[in-house]
């Protein structure tokens, strides 16, 4: 088994205080519980003691020197498991593994490249969201990108779903009951004035605002 080094430790912290924050969970108790380290009463210490984390009352807080290291790191690895995902087609069960395992060692220039060549996707394959970086901002594609809005997909081609992005919980199960859902093989048929696409034997036509929604990568 490999040696997790200290650097390591505080980052695999930094993330739970990052992940329980995010769940509404910022206290001691939800940390150490979900803690893997073998002593983290120690490891809060140090985190508190290098200006990452302060600790008020039984609220665990990231500085912002913390909850700018957590954020990287949750950023690498969301956009890890994206990449496993979508481009390698590994499955679940190594996705997260070897993803934990790149957050560690991905350069920040190497990550923006990632992220661009996915097309900036918004959430991770477990639909929790990946933290924007300068290339989202800017908006600059450098390569085309390997997961494209359906809206921007190539009329006749072939595509598979990888993720869809919607704040109407009730379009996405309307979707899902349309054969519409994160690993549906569609051909795209037509792009305006409505979407028109192909599932098996099924056409179906969308309003373009709920096709800027669906993610897909060309087959």
């Amino acid at each position: 088994m490999r040696e997790i080094t200290d650097r390591e430790r505080t980052e695999e912290s930094l993330e739970l205080i990052w992940v329980l924050r995010e769940e509404g969970h910022d206290d001691l108790a939800h940390f150490r519980a979900n803690s893997d380290d073998a002593d983290n009463e120690q490891l809060l210490g140090v985190l508190a003691r290098d200006g990452l984390i302060t600790v008020e009352g039984n609220t665990v807080l990231l500085t912002e020197a913390g909850h700018a290291r957590a954020r990287g790191l949750v950023r690498r690895q969301r956009l890890a498991e994206r990449l496993f995902t979508d481009v390698f087609e590994m499955p679940d069960e190594k996705v997260l593994d070897d993803a934990c395992k790149v957050e560690h060692i991905l350069s920040e220039e190497l990550t923006e490249s990632v992220c661009t060549f996915l097309g900036h996707p918004p959430l991770c394959p477990h639909g929790k969201p990946i933290p924007r970086g300068e290339c989202c901002k800017k908006f600059r594609i450098d390569v085309v990108p390997v997961v494209t809005r359906l809206s921007d997909f190539e009329v006749g081609a072939s595509g598979k779903i990888t993720f869809i992005v919607s704040t109407d919980p009730s379009r996405i199960n309307r979707l899902n009951s349309l054969g519409i859902a994160a690993g549906s093989v569609i051909k795209y048929i037509q792009k305006t004035p409505s979407c028109i696409l192909q599932i098996d034997e099924t056409t179906v036509a969308l309003d373009p605002d709920i096709a800027k929604e669906i993610f897909l990568k060309k087959i």
